[in-house]
């Protein structure tokens, strides 16, 4: 789900912005991460990663924001700059689905999107190109892990050691997850 598909869903579900409830906040004089998410799942029944994105744009409402392209180059900042040709080379494919193929980085990973709906993430250590692949009701192999707790917005996980192993079959998968997300 995208930024903005959850900024939809909080707005249909309690009628409020996420300035509407920074407001509300600060009149509660809520300001820590964990009560803030105590009182938007409490008073306006919203679920852990609906509460995280109010709670997240509450706390951090102060700080500069940071554009995507900006985002996404953090992520490759450091010893991980060794990735950045293989994660362009990857979405170079990736964008060969389809017009609708987009990408939303996180603090800590990238989404790949398909008209908003997550089909899959990329996240990036100095060791490897770990790639999460949203694929419900298809059994694990050897190299496609089950995902369990690495990420619970995928169902499996490809760790990628060597540019070379983001191969025909990895992209596969990765097209079945983008069909799937229709």
């Amino acid at each position: 789900m995208s930024y903005q598909a959850y900024l939809d869903t909080i707005k249909a579900k309690t009628g409020k912005t996420p300035e509407d409830f920074r407001v509300l906040a600060a009149k509660k004089g809520l300001t820590q991460y964990g009560e803030i998410m105590v009182w938007l799942k409490a008073d306006y029944g919203l679920g852990r990663g609906h509460a995280n994105v109010i709670a997240q744009s509450i706390v951090h409402a102060d700080e500069p924001k940071i554009k995507p392209d900006d985002r996404i180059a953090r992520q490759f900042a450091g010893s991980r700059e060794k990735w950045r040709k293989p994660y362009d080379a990857l979405l170079a494919k990736l964008n060969k689905f389809g017009t609708d193929v987009t990408v939303a980085s996180t603090d800590t990973y990238i989404s790949l999107l398909r008209g908003g709906k997550k089909f899959g993430i990329v996240q990036i250590t100095a060791e490897r190109m770990d790639i999460g692949i949203k694929l419900k009701g298809v059994k694990p192999t050897d190299r496609f892990e089950a995902a369990g707790k690495w990420n619970a917005m995928v169902t499996h996980r490809v760790r990628i050691t060597l540019p070379k192993e983001i191969d025909k079959e990895v992209i596969v998968w990765l097209k079945q997850a983008h069909a799937a997300a229709s």
